[in-house]
């Protein structure tokens, strides 16, 4: 007989049922004895074969296995649109937007999210000041701006009023291509995020990475105005110091006492002299003879601790105008509670608008325009928010400030919004209602603290500086409060 692989022959074989059973007359099974051990397969004669055929146990793992491959392609798309969902999606707002009076449920954002940029960054112009991307919005870059990068765009200048508790310079000026380091002072900044005056030149310097070494007492504007008293309560350790050891001191308490008091301390100089307590180290020496780190312990003493800390103009700080925004003690953090997109821009022609979200903080933000110069953009993002205005600063002026220095500026400042805190104001500028753009701006604020009065601030006023710059259909910050108003009854 000739040998054959049974399972590769295509030969038709035949099968019969076997059992031990006892078996119907009308079955076509056979009944076989329990000592059969094998069954040997034969080939028919059928000369006609019927073609090849997948048994069914194959074709039943073949439809199963089609079924896990279509269960995993799908959970992995599902996968990939919950991951663009969460990644990319909502750049027009975060959560659910609540409008009008009603208490706003933000969104939680992750700093962490702050150092990714996404690919609709790159369909965003040019911005004129470092940038990254939050779902594709534009925010600061705070670890590549600081006091020396921000620079005016155009003049300005105001005239404080005569007030003695004030200690104020007489005006305040500042031209095209200052930086805010040459103009702005370390009260401008007090109460805001960025707690300037919590640092000391010990913590600019490593930051910076510059040495104090070689720096002179002038380079630090702070002291011109510091009595030998004032120091001592800045550097409480100074007055259990020599006179003598201190040539600074030393110099100072013989010029203004007329006596040689080396053998005396510091605070034994202060008891006996009571001039010391308010002889300013500006009056009595040229503070460039003099090395800055001689006064021992002056570069670990935080800036507030100083008298009057609050006029030191920020770039006499040695380095200070250097520190990125991002080393600060604080950061202006973007509120993304709400985000919309630039919908239309209109310019300086229209009028009768209503639906305002811009405005101060002293008269709201909801100041609608009605004289014939409101330029601005329609925002959208929800059927509520749609249609809803921000106007230009650069042709809607509104109250701000308060106290004292509130009055400054006629009590006016741009109308705008406050997507980035307090530190500064962000104002709707330039509008090109041709090519859909406009530009932004930075406008700031000067403060002061009155001795038994308390803090007063200017209006928003001191800019512009540019910011961004947008196109209709891209993202914007809006922040909060965010209520859009409804239509006035005639």
């Amino acid at each position: 007989m000739e040998t054959k692989d049974f399972l590769t022959d295509n030969s038709r074989v035949k099968v019969i049922n076997l059992t031990t059973e006892s078996v119907p007359p009308q079955t076509s099974a056979i009944q076989v004895n329990s000592e059969i051990v094998a069954i040997v397969p034969v080939r028919t004669t059928n000369d006609n074969p019927p073609k090849n055929e997948l048994s069914k146990g194959y074709q039943w793992r073949e439809q199963k296995m089609n079924t896990w491959r279509y269960l995993m392609a799908a959970g992995m798309v599902a996968g990939l649109a919950l991951h663009g969902l969460i990644r990319f999606g909502g750049s027009y707002n975060i959560g659910s937007l609540v409008f009008e009076d009603k208490a706003v449920a933000a969104t939680p954002t992750n700093d962490s999210n702050l150092n990714h940029s996404t690919k609709q960054a790159k369909t965003l112009k040019k911005q004129p000041l470092a940038v990254k991307y939050v779902n594709g919005v534009p925010v600061p870059d705070w670890s590549k701006i600081n006091f020396d990068s921000m620079k005016f765009s155009s003049a300005g200048e105001v005239e404080f009023p005569n007030i003695k508790d004030l200690k104020l310079k007489g005006k305040r000026i500042w031209s095209a291509g200052q930086s805010l380091a040459e103009v702005m002072q370390l009260g401008d900044f007090e109460a805001t995020e960025f707690k300037i005056e919590n640092l000391n030149l010990t913590q600019i310097s490593k930051i910076t990475d510059t040495s104090l070494k070689n720096l002179k007492l002038s380079d630090f504007e702070t002291l011109k105005w510091q009595s030998l008293g004032d120091l001592a309560s800045a550097i409480p350790e100074l007055s259990k110091l020599e006179v003598a050891d201190i040539p600074a001191i030393d110099d100072l308490v013989t010029k203004v006492t007329g006596d040689a008091t080396s053998s005396l301390t510091i605070g034994e100089a202060l008891e006996i002299y009571p001039k010391l307590e308010t002889a300013e180290l500006g009056k009595y020496l040229k503070l460039d003879k003099y090395k800055l780190t001689s006064i021992p312990g002056i570069e670990k003493a935080a800036l507030k601790k100083f008298n009057n800390w609050e006029n030191t103009i920020i770039g006499k700080v040695p380095g200070l105008g250097k520190v990125p925004f991002d080393q600060l003690p604080g950061v202006p953090v973007p509120d993304l509670s709400f985000i919309g997109k630039v919908d239309v821009v209109l310019k300086e022609v229209e009028n009768g608008r209503w639906k305002s979200i811009s405005g101060s903080e002293q008269e709201g933000f909801n100041v609608p325009c009605y004289n014939k110069e409101c330029a601005h953009i329609e925002v959208a993002g929800s059927d509520i928010l749609t249609g809803a205005t921000w106007m230009s600063g650069k042709f809607q002026k509104v109250r701000g400030g308060f106290g004292v220095l509130g009055k400054l500026n006629g009590g006016k400042e741009p109308t705008g919004r406050h997507p980035f805190g307090k530190s500064f104001k962000q104002v709707i500028w330039d509008v090109n209602e041709a090519d859909g753009s406009i530009t932004t701006a930075m406008f700031f604020r000067f403060c002061k603290t009155i001795p038994f009065v308390g803090r007063t601030c200017t209006p928003y006023f001191i800019g512009p500086v540019p910011f961004f710059n947008y196109s209709e259909m891209d993202p914007i910050i809006l922040g909060t409060p965010l209520t859009v108003p409804k239509k006035p009854t005639p």
